[in-house]
């Protein structure tokens, strides 16, 4: 059977085909498309309709190819569409829009502790999550309704409003233990309850694309094709794409790489220690009711931006000769607000980085391939020492990590992770999300086996790895 997702990312999105069966997880793109933000006078949107084209055209061009038996829609977490009466009123804010960055946390401290929060949502303090951007959110008395980007987008493709769990408990206002909307914290921060809709599970069939949709997707009148909720955080469906195999070492680690390197571990409950919090350790929800304990490191945006920044797209070949340096570089603090920011609105990364070493006096990096081993190592630095403390705070052993995702193709970086830890580094698959997604679909049309360790199984046993061992 041959199952679509729709795999929307921070800077670019894809339509990929899974085909599945017993022994059998082929993974093919149909669709491969940029997703730029856009800038308005009032700050920085997404363009969801351009999203929902894409999708549309992406998804066409997969049914030309074969019969889909359904489709899932995943995307990044944080950030959603106000609805009056089922309309978006107009395009949704970007999580890295500074004006809201600033406001929201501040206004949200003013009305409950940090520690209470912690004990009611679980998550890490980023200053987008969901809750603090509502808080400086100015058409809020307009809207009726909130939908999540990737529930945004399926509801545009089969007309069914409904939040997928695992994408809510990215945004600060689901209980962590009874992972249903906490109401009377919505109260307390002065949000409508009536915003937030039915939940569903991974899993659920959130309906058929709208007829005329399908028209277009199938070129002829009369089709059904199942919409199925999936891990519909990028994340969580990542995670179900990571084939961790028990090897009696120690737990596996996953690092979803991309534009940011999500490190941590699968738990069965959450970790809600006083540690944790101050650790800025998060519980975002998984599928078939996991805990994904994981903190944000700043991943591959930091090399994507200085790449913009110089007007480079050589990213290979500068890999490939900051990896061949001999100097030293620095290692800086790749969890600085100061790099947050597109480059567009403040100087270049390499002067961020720059600027940072100046502060804590050291010598910058000298020249372009020093600059991406700077990056490159400070990545893997920083991802090393967020494992070692989400083993710590776990009470887990970590003998193996898993890094999946577009990172999964940078061997400079694997390595460097591989070093950093201490801890042999299996990478790929490069398209873990994508994996999960289809994956979730197939066990909802029957295919697969009931449990988790059977979707990872079969990625195991179909996809080779790439291994890094940690050099003395």
């Amino acid at each position: 059977m041959r199952f679509a997702a729709v795999d929307l990312g921070a800077s670019s999105g894809r339509v990929m085909v899974g085909e599945v069966g017993p022994g059998t997880l082929r993974l093919e793109a149909a669709a491969r498309f940029a997703n730029d933000p856009v800038r308005r006078d009032d700050g920085l949107h997404w363009n969801l309709d351009a999203l929902i084209d894409h999708a549309i055209a992406g998804l066409a061009t997969a049914q030309a190819a074969g019969a889909l038996t359904s489709v899932g829609v995943d995307s990044w977490g944080v950030d959603y569409g106000l609805l009056r009466n089922g309309r978006v009123l107009g395009e949704p804010f970007h999580y890295r829009d500074e004006r809201r960055n600033e406001l929201g946390p501040a206004r949200v401290a003013a009305l409950i502790g940090a520690e209470e929060l912690y004990r009611r949502n679980g998550l890490q303090h980023l200053s987008f999550n969901t809750l603090y951007q509502l808080s400086a959110e100015e058409q809020l008395d307009q809207a009726t309704s909130l939908l999540l980007i990737a529930d945004l987008v399926a509801a545009a493709l089969c007309g069914n409003h409904v939040t997928e769990r695992t994408n809510a408990s990215t945004t600060g206002l689901l209980d962590v233990t009874t992972r249903e909307w906490d109401r009377e914290l919505m109260v307390r921060l002065g949000l409508g309850v009536g915003l937030f809709g039915d939940l569903v599970d991974p899993g659920h069939q959130t309906g058929v694309l709208l007829p005329h949709i399908a028209d277009r997707i199938l070129g002829r009148a009369g089709g059904r094709i199942p919409v199925v909720a999936v891990g519909s955080h990028d994340t969580a469906s990542a995670v179900v794409g990571v084939p961790m195999q028990p090897d009696g070492h120690g737990d596996a680690a996953y690092v979803s790489l991309g534009t940011w390197a999500l490190a941590g571990l699968e738990l069965d409950g959450p970790v809600l220690s006083e540690e944790a919090r101050l650790a800025n350790f998060t519980n975002e929800g998984g599928v078939d009711g996991t805990t994904r304990f994981l903190t944000n490191v700043m991943g591959t945006w930091l090399l994507s931006e200085t790449l913009r920044s110089w007007g480079e797209s050589d990213l290979t070949g500068l890999l490939r000769a900051a990896e061949a340096a001999d100097e030293p570089v620095p290692l800086v603090d790749v969890q600085d607000p100061r790099f947050l920011p597109p480059h567009d609105r403040h100087s270049d990364m390499a002067a961020r980085i720059e600027g940072w070493c100046a502060e804590h006096d050291l010598p910058p990096p000298s020249g372009r391939p020093a600059v991406v081993r700077c990056i490159v190592l400070s990545i893997a630095a920083a991802v090393s020492a967020a494992l070692d403390l989400a083993a710590t705070l776990a009470g887990r052993t970590i003998g193996v990590v898993h890094v999946v995702g577009g990172g999964a193709q940078n061997s400079f970086l694997c390595q460097a992770v591989a070093d950093a830890s201490g801890l042999p580094v299996l990478a790929g698959p490069v398209e873990a999300t994508a994996i999960g997604n289809v994956l979730v679909q197939a066990r909802t049309a029957g295919v697969l086996g009931p449990g988790l360790a059977d979707l990872r199984a079969l990625v195991a046993a179909t996809h080779d790895l790439a291994r890094y061992d940690p050099r003395d």
